[in-house]
């Protein structure tokens, strides 16, 4: 692994609803293939916040920080770090199922992102991705039942959006036969994720057992297409439906997060039709408005069927055509140099 300059640290203080902030490195590049630096990462986060933080709010995050950019190791990181200020919500929990021991013992302490401060707190620690269960916690940060079910359409080379979009109407199909609408998500990378909203908490058990029963209901019927099975080399040419993720111990990453791409990417709601080309990934752009924050409600899961159904005649429309890929990958990042103390401006 090649040396790191020995940069001197900067930093400069800002005003975050009321809270001075310490920013550090904002001139630093965490994405080397576009140039984006650590202060456009910020100010991606700050202009998207108003649709993040309602995807975060009440959910332990776990974050998969960058210190030295995406070209560099990463970690995991599910209690909060040493010298957390005291004003950021935490929420103490069981380790059941986690990977590995915890200083707190038998508990893990995760910080909730449910406001502008901490979620600029944990991005100024180079927190690229953030990922958080399908449970929520209370307002006395005690946790509840799962609130969701979420499923995790990810295509076998050479299969694509395309066949994600085929097999994820499908999954709607199943879901609504059980009275739930189900709401399309990019994941930013290769696939989809689809949310169905509960009319009310269930244990994690029971909501992974019923995502479970979906996959392999689908696999049983389109083994050609699906596989509920996690080998990946049965994986190959079908849609992998990942049901695990609704394990009490697993997360997925949030609507709107960074990936930790080369490219900056992130996951997106698809709940309108918005063209006729190809469905794409977004990448994430410091001068592109969010697009917007899906509250469950029947017409925003009958906008994303239809977004969909849109995917899917778009490439019947085009016979021949090679299993569709998510386009725009190549599109760089929209850069927004500043000076490094005016690199993020807070509201």
């Amino acid at each position: 692994m090649p040396k790191k300059a020995d940069h001197p640290q900067t930093e400069v203080h800002v005003d975050v609803e009321g809270r001075t902030m310490r920013l550090t490195n904002l001139e630093k590049v965490l994405y080397p293939s576009t140039g984006t630096t650590k202060g456009e990462v910020l100010d991606y986060y700050v202009r998207v916040a108003p649709v993040l933080l309602p995807h975060l709010a009440g959910r332990p995050v776990t974050r998969i920080r960058w210190p030295h950019g995406v070209g560099d190791l990463s970690f995991f990181e599910k209690n909060a770090p040493a010298g957390t200020p005291s004003w950021v919500r935490t929420a103490e929990v069981p380790t059941t199922g986690s990977r590995g021991p915890s200083r707190h013992g038998d508990t893990l302490v995760f910080p909730i992102i449910d406001d502008l401060p901490t979620l600029v707190w944990a991005v100024n620690l180079a927190a690229l991705e953030l990922h958080v269960h399908q449970w929520t916690v209370d307002e006395d940060d005690e946790p509840v039942g799962a609130d969701r079910i979420v499923i995790d359409l990810d295509p076998g080379e050479p299969a694509g959006l395309h066949e994600c979009c085929q097999v994820a109407l499908r999954v709607q199909e199943a879901l609504a036969e059980r009275d739930l609408d189900a709401l399309a998500v990019t994941s930013g990378n290769k696939g989809l994720h689809l949310y169905a909203p509960l009319p009310e908490p269930l244990p994690s058990t029971e909501t992974s057992e019923l995502a479970k029963e979906i996959a392999e209901e689908l696999q049983a019927a389109h083994p050609e297409l699906v596989t509920a099975t996690m080998t990946k080399a049965r994986r190959r040419g079908k849609v992998f439906l990942d049901w695990s993720q609704n394990a009490g111990s697993k997360t997925t990453v949030a609507p709107y997060s960074l990936r930790g791409t080369p490219r900056p990417r992130s996951p997106r709601p698809s709940a309108g039709t918005r063209s006729r080309r190809a469905p794409r990934t977004h990448s994430a752009s410091t001068s592109s408005p969010p697009l917007r924050c899906w509250s469950g409600s029947t017409s925003t899961a009958t906008c994303s069927e239809l977004y969909l159904r849109e995917r899917v005649a778009c490439r019947a429309r085009r016979p021949g055509t090679r299993s569709a890929r998510p386009a725009g990958f190549a599109r760089r990042a929209s850069r927004v140099r500043h000076a490094a103390a005016h690199a993020v401006e807070v509201r």
